[in-house]
């Protein structure tokens, strides 16, 4: 008799306690044992400190619309957890999820007997699901998304026609190594052989361990603003960012995204050179028109998402401080004149100082802070400190939502920003309570 999904979501959340360990011997193990489909599966390779999460959905979306079908293995999830495989924007459905870990299940407690390779985790787990549903279901190609660093991230087993690395910033410190050389020296670390690979807006320091990684594996790189670019016009009214792109093809003017920020459409830079370079290796036509017209169909939940206009919400994963940044800088850009309200969580791993300082730096700004069901969510108490007349401390986020949304004027604005996984609870309850924008 088959399980239900929940247990089989349940299961695979049943190898998280195994941590993540260094190596790849894991995950090629149980590759192996089901055929290796990471072989046979044409796979471009993300890797990135921000950014990666829509430079692959603006890359999907490129390439659905020049008439390929598109597997996608990212994470965390926002809305359901199937998401994190999906085909065409379509997370695999629960019959399949529960074919996969009825496959794996006996597979991964047979290696638990073997000390080498025993306790995998559960990204291990579902990289190996994720080609493996890919293969079955003969995708064009598949896009992956780096889970964490790059060289020793269980999604380096790829044997991919194409590479990426979005940009660098101090993530993970405790794992990447604590300066920003270390850091983008893990992140090159999914440069291979005499495949191309694309980077994006990168400082100097890092771009130049990059460079010397990509020069030792002969692989020909293509960088952002040298043979590649774009060019940031404006912002779009009706929620985006519009500019043009220059590459070996030529100029595109105009071209719009529909997620905020001018970060945006520098990641959205990326995926074109990365379409630009994946028509070439393919033979597939490389036009503006597809260009244009898949760029428009992006989504991706709660980066800069505005998920109600009265009173304006908008939501946001900044998870780090270099996201934060980026944040910080849309915010004094886009939003002159708001009273802006934000409600803030993160967790306990990241540089919450330096996020709570940046975010304070923005004008016209009241800053909630809180914490949230989750194993590694900042303690409460840790952000007591943090208390004086620009920020205040909410114990239970739920409420502090309810009174802030009480308080908001017509021209005020609501940010929900930190942690995904943070961002994610809150937007389901919104989405929940609300039913539509209007009902908010």
């Amino acid at each position: 008799m088959s399980i239900k999904v929940e247990e089989a979501i349940e299961w695979i959340h049943s190898r998280l306690p195994f941590g993540s360990r260094p190596g790849l011997e894991r995950v090629e193990a149980l590759l192996e044992r089901v055929g290796n489909p990471q072989r046979k599966v044409p796979t471009i390779h993300v890797a990135g400190t921000n950014g990666k999460g829509s430079t692959v959905t603006y890359l999907r979306c490129l390439l659905e619309e020049a008439g390929l079908t598109v597997g996608t293995f990212t994470s965390p999830y926002i809305e359901a957890f199937n998401e994190r495989i999906a085909i065409d924007g379509k997370g695999i459905n629960n019959e399949e999820l529960i074919h996969y870990v009825e496959k794996y299940r006996p597979l991964v407690e047979e290696m638990d007997t073997e000390d080498v390779v025993s306790g995998i985790t559960e990204f291990e787990t579902l990289t190996a699901m994720a080609f493996d549903y890919f293969l079955d279901k003969q995708v064009d190609v598949a896009i992956i998304e780096v889970g964490l660093g790059g060289l020793m991230d269980s999604t380096n087993v790829v044997e991919p026609m194409l590479t990426a690395i979005t940009t660098i910033g101090m993530d993970h410190t405790d794992i990447l190594g604590e300066t920003i050389e270390e850091i983008a020296f893990q992140k090159a670390g999914i440069i291979k052989e005499k495949i191309p690979v694309v980077t994006g807006n990168i400082q100097e320091e890092a771009l130049a361990v990059i460079n010397k990684q990509a020069k030792k594996m002969q692989a020909p790189i293509y960088h952002f603003n040298e043979d590649y670019g774009i060019d940031y016009l404006h912002f779009d009214k009706e929620w985006g960012e519009v500019f043009s792109f220059t590459g070996e093809a030529g100029k595109i003017e105009k071209l719009k995204t529909p997620l905020l920020g001018q970060h945006q459409t520098e990641n959205a830079g990326v995926a074109v050179e990365l379409f630009y370079i994946y028509c070439q290796l393919t033979g597939q036509p490389f036009q503006a028109r597809t260009v244009r017209q898949g760029l428009l169909k992006a989504e991706w939940p709660a980066r800069m998402e505005k998920i109600s206009d009265e009173p304006m919400i908008v939501l946001d994963g900044a998870h780090n401080d270099h996201a934060v940044q980026r944040l910080a800088d849309n915010l004094r850009k886009e939003f002159k004149g708001r009273s802006i309200h934000i409600l803030f969580s993160s967790l306990s791993t990241k540089n919450v100082d330096q996020m709570i300082r940046l975010l304070k730096k923005v004008p016209n700004v009241q800053l909630y802070l809180t914490t949230f069901e989750y194993p590694k969510a900042v303690d409460l108490t840790k952000l007591e400190q943090y208390a004086d007349k620009k920020t205040t401390i909410v114990s239970l986020w739920q409420f502090g939502l309810g009174e802030i949304l009480e308080k908001m004027g017509s021209e005020d604005m609501l940010l929900v920003t930190g942690s995904l996984y943070f961002v994610s609870q809150v937007r389901e309850l919104l989405l929940t309570v609300g039913g539509s924008n209007e009902e908010i």
